[in-house]
């Protein structure tokens, strides 16, 4: 989302004047073009996903165990009581790196997620102001600008979203096996295929093996339509809510995009997580059950998404569908703060280049 590319959302906003005008022209200028253009736009994401992971990963681990764990039997407690207790059990029983547990994945695959979806999203927010051409037109008090409304802005990001899935999608489900493990010794995967049950994994990669081996391709996939879903909805208000933010603050004050404040970068991106979050959270609560769920037909839980949803309305309402919601508020803010901040901090620094 750099300041070569911005679409300008114009709602409420005087498009008549002179100086809003010039910096919504000057905003669609760019110096650069075709593979570098992309290249910043993947390297700036790289990085804003990067630190995505380093801040998230604790939260996210919190949220994943809260949202998976097991009914209780009446007369019994559950596992976690509360998000604090669940961030305390956790590190007296496994320690502080505990909440790190999958981290090698999200941080090679995360920044591959956050890279495409900029990449896409830059490069939608370009194919619309192609489109948009024709509206320019010269006025007596200055130059008029292409907008890109509202909801093409939501359908870049949704488009951004449906190809960072099929990244996402087996990134997370190895995540999240990984997430919920509380075992202490390894069970060998060869048992495990005998007996149907999840073993304890070593690391992503025997992970990886495991699920392949029981269930190849779609056992890598599992769970990837309601990821898509998820993804879609969720990257479309994400970058709604951020680029029109951002894009009314540069024409109230007359800035391009690299001259706003960081810490307005930070709030909007803030309020672009929560947003975001908001709008998916129960479609999140399915993809974790569907994703630690086991993997053979015959013993698993859930037969699809919509079989997960009526299973957990029926044994916890509508509660069930906002387990862990806590701790993935408190995970949005400076999560996707630091994102943006990151990714506008890269787009600057490699612009100057």
């Amino acid at each position: 989302m750099s300041d070569t590319t911005a679409g300008i959302v114009v709602a409420d906003l005087d498009t008549t004047n002179p100086l809003t005008a010039a910096v919504a022209a000057k905003s669609l200028k760019t110096n650069d073009t075709g593979i570098l253009r992309v290249v910043k736009d993947c390297a700036s994401g790289t990085f804003g996903g990067i630190v995505q992971v380093f801040i998230g990963q604790p939260f996210d681990t919190v949220k994943v165990r809260l949202q998976t764990q097991l009914i209780p039997s009446p007369g019994q407690k559950p596992r976690y009581s509360s998000l604090l207790d669940c961030v305390k059990k956790t590190r007296q029983q496994e320690g502080f790196t505990a909440f790190y547990k999958g981290t090698t994945t999200p941080l090679v695959g995360i920044g591959a997620c956050v890279s495409i979806q900029f990449v896409i999203l830059e490069h939608m927010k370009r194919v619309f102001n192609e489109r948009n051409a024709n509206k320019v037109v010269k006025e007596n008090v200055g130059l008029s600008f292409i907008p890109l409304n509202n909801l093409q802005l939501y359908c870049a990001g949704a488009l951004a979203g449906t190809a960072n899935s099929f990244v996402s999608g087996p990134v997370e489900h190895i995540r999240t096996r990984l997430q919920v493990q509380t075992k202490s010794a390894p069970t060998t995967i060869s048992k495990s295929l005998a007996h149907d049950a999840l073993p304890f994994f070593r690391g992503p990669i025997d992970c990886f093996r495991y699920l392949y081996k029981s269930r190849g391709i779609r056992g890598i996939y599992k769970g990837q339509g309601i990821t898509i879903i998820r993804e879609f909805q969720g990257y479309g208000v994400y970058f709604l809510v951020y680029e029109y933010l951002t894009q009314r603050a540069m024409l109230r004050e007359g800035k391009m995009r690299n001259e706003l404040e960081g810490w307005k970068s930070c709030l909007f991106g803030a309020a672009a997580g929560y947003g975001m979050w908001i709008s998916i959270y129960p479609i999140d609560v399915i993809k974790s059950k569907i994703q630690t769920d086991f993997l053979s037909p015959e013993t698993r839980h859930y037969k699809s998404s919509l079989d997960c949803a009526q299973k957990i309305f029926a044994t916890e309402g509508l509660a069930g569908f906002f387990r862990g919601f806590g701790a993935c508020m408190w995970r949005a803010g400076p999560v996707n703060a630091g994102t943006f901040v990151a990714f506008e901090f890269a787009m600057r620094v490699l612009d100057k280049l």
